[in-house]
């Protein structure tokens, strides 16, 4: 039996965008022993994924933290003996694990990033607005460059298992007739967030109609405190901040009709479990090739502006100061997005 190793750290999203590859590698070759190498964290992301997929977590804060750590992390690693590495993040830690593997004769690929196409996509003068490969291509070609010839197929990590849901239901009640909406408003950055005052009016919107079930989604003491504030003025409303580890929080968004997140987590987190996103894109832009899986491009929202995207990960100072991208896209568009969804069910 062949081995293979798959290196992805971070972020959750860009783990998340993992899965359906991997989990159509493993499909592909049932022989094929594959690891998955991430932070202990992501564990929940690939419980439902074939039985050749093994998960390994590293600790990169404590005992795999420095040159040290990845040394104790490689030791542990090369007991398994495989034979091929996958990079998929190549950054410093793992293009050093790599490099070890590399010195020791096993075959090695690494992802392709793309950064001088994403600096064109976000340049503020002469800008190449032309949809580049997704994340879930480029991880895709790492595996064709080992020799892996495989399409990718995936619907839910669900799919055909089991799932109890009785912890959930504990928590937020039974489904029954109504219709379950999910809004996520938060991002790591200031320019993937609609504005809060904004969101709010959405929130207030769907909050007042007895056929729905709105639940917020968040994290943080910060977030919680916003949460909690909104919880006070729409008392229908459930504040889902701080109450769900991540194997429930996927069950709970596999239950919604329709969330609503930005270019954030949460986007792939619901693609993994075939969950419908209206999705709002401010600095960033789904050219870039961040789209979650299966997600379609008449559920993303965004203003055509000319200094759009401005930035891949939204990171980057608006270009005018005012956040345009974001302000001018009216909550009413995202109600009737968001209705439009409800609909078709």
């Amino acid at each position: 039996m062949s081995k293979i190793i798959i290196i992805r750290f971070s972020a959750l999203g860009d783990v998340a965008m993992s899965v359906p590859v991997i989990y159509s590698l493993a499909l592909a070759y049932p022989d094929l022993e594959i690891t998955v190498l991430s932070a202990k964290s992501m564990k929940a992301l690939f419980e439902f994924l074939p039985k050749n997929v093994i998960f390994k977590g590293a600790d990169l804060k404590g005992e795999h933290n420095g040159i040290k750590g990845l040394n104790v992390l490689y030791d542990e690693l090369r007991g398994f003996e495989f034979d091929y590495v996958a990079d998929i993040h190549s950054v410093l830690r793992s293009k050093y694990l790599a490099l070890r593997f590399k010195l020791n004769g096993i075959t090695v690929a690494s992802i392709n990033k793309g950064r001088s196409e994403k600096r064109k996509l976000t340049l503020k003068n002469n800008k190449k607005l032309v949809p580049l490969q997704s994340s879930f291509n480029r991880y895709h070609t790492v595996f064709k460059k080992l020799g892996f010839q495989f399409n990718l197929h995936f619907e839910s990590l669900y799919c055909n298992q089991n799932v109890d849901f009785s912890a959930i239901e504990e928590l937020v009640g039974e489904k029954n007739d109504l219709k379950w909406i999910g809004i996520a408003p938060f991002a790591k950055h200031k320019g993937k967030i609609y504005p809060l005052e904004l969101i709010e009016k959405v929130i207030a919107h769907f909050s007042n109609d007895k056929r729905f079930k709105v639940f917020i989604f968040g994290g943080g003491e910060t977030e919680r405190q916003i949460v909690t504030n909104w919880t006070e003025k729409f008392e229908t409303i459930i504040s889902m901040v701080g109450k769900l580890n991540m194997n429930q929080e996927l069950q709970l968004i596999s239950r919604l009709d329709v969330m609503l997140s930005m270019d954030s987590a949460n986007m792939h987190l619901a693609s993994l479990v075939n969950t419908k996103v209206v999705s709002v894109w401010g600095a960033t832009h789904p050219f870039a090739g961040f789209m979650g899986w299966n997600q379609t491009v008449e559920n993303a929202i965004q203003e055509n502006l000319n200094c759009r995207p401005c930035s891949i990960y939204g990171n980057k100072p608006c270009y005018r100061g005012d956040y345009a991208c974001l302000y001018q896209i009216t909550p009413t568009a995202i109600i009737r997005r968001i209705e439009t969804n409800l609909s078709d069910i």
